[in-house]
């Protein structure tokens, strides 16, 4: 039949450009068979038997072997048994399901988060489960005061035993993230609320981990707990703002008590350092004073001696040394003879006022 468009049967796909009429449907069934047929030997059901063995031989060849990434191992199980442990890099193994190997992170840290949730993450026990509400429950402790406090943390841990992770414990990250619940809610019970805000979040951190590193060594979980971080604790929304003032309360505190310290710490030195200077002076003076002493003692006693042997000439020689001592300081003198009767003629009256004699 021709074409109706005025087009040619060039473009046809169902047949050469001499015949524009499709083949019919059967007849292209049946030659796929017989082309087939001329592929697998012998043809019939020996062909399909060959073809499906040649499948199953891919299949396993496919299934034969596996890789273990650096940072993991690989358990090895047939038909559910354990059979070996095996170290990174290309390994083979029993096809079609025989063994089975399970690839486990031994060097990697993995965390668990509580309270909060950080999008993109893989591990499914990573993030808490069950969507805001249960979240929130999560969060809500009691303290040892008998307060409330909403309390975010991280557990880092490592898979220190394969095999005890694997077949120990079903769900080993499911029960870890309900152990470390349960010793967080103990750790901080036995707490005030402002030690669980303010000044007592190492020690809960430490108390925290030591307990749930014993949990998990008991339940056997192949689990070695590496840090425990706690993140942001908050009182709960209604008396947050109390808090809040508390808190800026126990700042302005501080810092009135650092200031005061500071002030102690540069008044402090400076009046010790006066003090040790005065104290060093009046040593000082002291040992002076004393040294003076016994000097004019030595002198005295020196002095004393020889006016024993000589008194007029050791009188007369003292004499003469105080005039020498005191008569530089005078600015004017005046001789008398012993039998003068009156020194006012010899006066110059016309002196300077302020000159004395």
């Amino acid at each position: 039949m021709p074409s109706q468009n005025g087009n040619s049967g060039r473009g046809n796909p169902w047949g050469s450009g001499a015949n524009p009429n499709p083949p019919d449907l059967e007849a292209l069934v049946q030659q796929g068979q017989d082309r087939l047929k001329q592929i697998l030997p012998g043809g019939g059901p020996r062909g399909v038997i060959v073809l499906a063995l040649l499948v199953l031989v891919g299949l396993g060849a496919w299934t034969a072997y596996y890789t273990v990434p650096s940072d993991s191992v690989a358990v090895v199980q047939r038909f559910g048994e354990y059979r070996k442990d095996v170290p990174p890099g290309l390994h083979f193994k029993l096809p079609m399901g025989i063994d089975v190997a399970t690839i486990v992170p031994v060097t990697r840290q993995v965390k668990q988060e509580f309270g909060f949730t950080t999008p993109g993450a893989s591990d499914p026990y990573q993030s808490p489960r069950g969507g805001e509400r249960e979240t929130k429950l999560e969060t809500e402790m009691v303290t040892g005061d008998l307060n409330a406090a909403l309390v975010e943390w991280v557990v880092q841990y490592r898979i220190s035993d394969p095999v005890k992770y694997l077949f120990e414990v079903r769900e080993p990250g499911e029960t870890l993230r309900y152990v470390s619940e349960s010793v967080m809610r103990e750790v901080v019970g036995d707490r005030t609320v402002d030690e669980v805000i303010t000044v007592g979040r190492q020690e809960i951190e430490i108390e925290a981990l030591a307990k749930m590193q014993v949990l998990s060594s008991k339940y056997v979980m192949g689990i070695s707990i590496d840090q425990v971080q706690l993140k942001n604790i908050n009182p709960p929304q209604p008396v947050q703002a109390s808090f809040n003032e508390v808190n800026q309360a126990q700042q302005e505190k501080e810092k009135l008590i650092n200031e005061a310290r500071r002030d102690y710490n540069k008044v402090i030195p400076l009046a010790e350092g006066e003090k040790d200077q005065r104290i060093r002076e009046a040593d000082g003076y002291r040992l002076k004073r004393i040294n003076e002493a016994q000097g004019d003692v030595a002198r005295f006693n020196a002095l004393l001696t020889e006016y024993r042997k000589a008194p007029e000439v050791t009188r007369r020689r003292i004499y003469i040394e105080t005039l020498q001592e005191v008569m530089p300081g005078i600015r004017a003198k005046i001789v008398v003879d012993e039998q003068t009767r009156s020194i006012l003629p010899l006066l110059n009256l016309d002196a300077r006022k302020g000159d004395q004699p």
